[in-house]
């Protein structure tokens, strides 16, 4: 009898499992900030790459500009922040809301980080990877409207099929092509738009510059 009990627990709770839906985003202190500028702060770095803080800050304009905002011109913020001997991520990201709100002017203020940025190589294949976390704040008032995270990789649609020396050739040539060029800027570009990007599960949401700004997440 106690067999039987337990298979029937077992499949009442996989069927409650498949009811399950994700878990949405909280947005109500989103919609009341209503931001139309975003001021983003150039990204802290905690991948082993060196170039990562800015392969990704390059990237992540234009998604943020799509999606409905006025964004502040990046290599202006970074020069206002050199200006006054501010040039650590972390520093510059230490910087009061109060402070950045009086300089700047903006609405809301985007903190990045980035843990994985760069290649990776192994046998048969090579890697490029680019993983972020963002979180928008209101620099008025200090509420977090918002927070996510997002990954891009080169090897999202290889495939695996094919002999092992085709495998060995392929891998070598994709090695060769990514150190010739910088594969982990175009990726950090995939990362940024997975991010940052409107209309989006549990994505940020349409800006005031945008057709659809106060249409989503209803």
């Amino acid at each position: 009898m106690k067999p039987i009990f337990a298979l029937f627990t077992l499949i009442a709770a996989l069927l409650l499992t498949g009811c399950v839906k994700p878990v949405q985003h909280d947005y109500s202190a989103f919609k009341q900030s209503k931001p139309r500028s975003i001021l983003v702060l150039l990204p802290q770095n905690s991948s082993p790459e060196v170039e990562a803080s800015h392969g990704l800050l390059s990237q992540v304009t234009l998604p943020l500009a799509e999606a409905g905002y006025y964004v502040f011109p990046v290599a202006v913020v970074e020069e206002t922040f050199k200006q006054n001997g501010v040039t650590n991520a972390n520093d510059i990201n230490a910087v009061s809301l109060t402070k950045l709100h009086q300089i700047f002017g903006a609405d809301a203020v985007l903190y990045l980080t980035v843990s994985q940025y760069g290649t990776s190589y192994k046998v048969i294949t090579s890697d490029t990877r680019v993983t972020a976390s963002a979180k928008l704040v209101d620099l008025r008032d200090g509420k977090l409207l918002w927070s996510g995270s997002a990954t891009a990789s080169s090897t999202e649609n290889d495939s695996n099929s094919g002999d092992l020396w085709s495998m060995l050739i392929v891998a070598m040539v994709k090695q060769i092509g990514n150190s010739l060029a910088d594969k982990s800027h175009d990726i950090a570009g995939k990362t940024s738009y997975r991010l940052l990007s409107a209309g989006t599960p549990n994505g940020i949401l349409y800006g005031p510059r945008s057709l659809k700004y106060g249409k989503d997440a209803q």
